[in-house]
């Protein structure tokens, strides 16, 4: 018995603007949402397969121009788990001169984390504020709620000022509350995905999307 052939698939950056040109057809109008705004969406569509991204993701009204700004000075980029430094790829990072920083792992760190019965996430993210490294920086919380609202009571008792935070923990404790937490800041600029989706990839693809438009007018 005879079979048709396998379809033949395009490789690599064809297949990509192959599932962007789909996910535009498919999502219809978003004329709601700047085109900085619709390549971040756009791209956590196409790295979970879920069109829902279109209405769960929220956007301070400066946050692309306050990313873009900011990558393209090689602010520095503070995660909360080492899987999202593990996602971000040279090809971006490289040519904005871009340095990431994760400290879960870091002895100080953990010893803290313990002396004071909080998450490593908490005492990581106090180490960061302490570095001299949040303000100006780009903070990136795919995983951790408690790291986000440590970053939110920063922000509101210590005056601390990234340029932008990326909000987007994955989970049932705490994680929608705090993402509906960090979208009552009118500053700093803020990035988050409502409700319990959310995970590390996603904060990854929100990045990639934002290295990309600061990628593209000359350095």
């Amino acid at each position: 018995m005879s079979h048709p052939p396998p379809p033949i698939v395009p490789a690599g950056a064809a297949i990509e603007a192959a599932s962007f040109r789909l996910i535009e057809a498919q999502v219809g109008n978003h004329g709601d949402r700047d085109p900085g705004q619709w390549r971040v969406v756009q791209r956590l569509i196409h790295t979970s397969g879920d069109l829902s991204f279109q209405d769960l993701t929220r956007f301070h009204p400066q946050a692309v121009p306050a990313a873009v700004e900011a990558l393209r000075r090689s602010a520095p980029l503070i995660v909360d788990v080492e899987m999202i430094r593990a996602g971000l790829t040279a090809r971006r990072l490289v040519p904005l001169g871009l340095m990431v920083h994760q400290w879960n792992a870091d002895p100080a760190v953990i010893a803290q984390a313990q002396a004071e019965g909080t998450t490593r996430a908490v005492q990581a993210m106090r180490h960061g504020w302490r570095s001299g490294l949040l303000t100006g920086g780009i903070v990136v919380i795919g995983n951790a709620p408690t790291a986000l609202l440590e970053i939110i009571r920063l922000v509101r008792e210590e005056g601390v000022r990234p340029a932008l935070i990326i909000g987007v923990p994955v989970g049932f404790i705490a994680a929608a509350e705090s993402k509906e937490a960090l979208m009552t800041l009118a500053d700093p600029p803020w990035i988050a995905i409502q409700g319990t989706k959310g995970g590390s990839t996603l904060a990854v693809a929100a990045l990639h999307a934002l290295m990309d438009l600061a990628l593209e007018a000359p350095l």
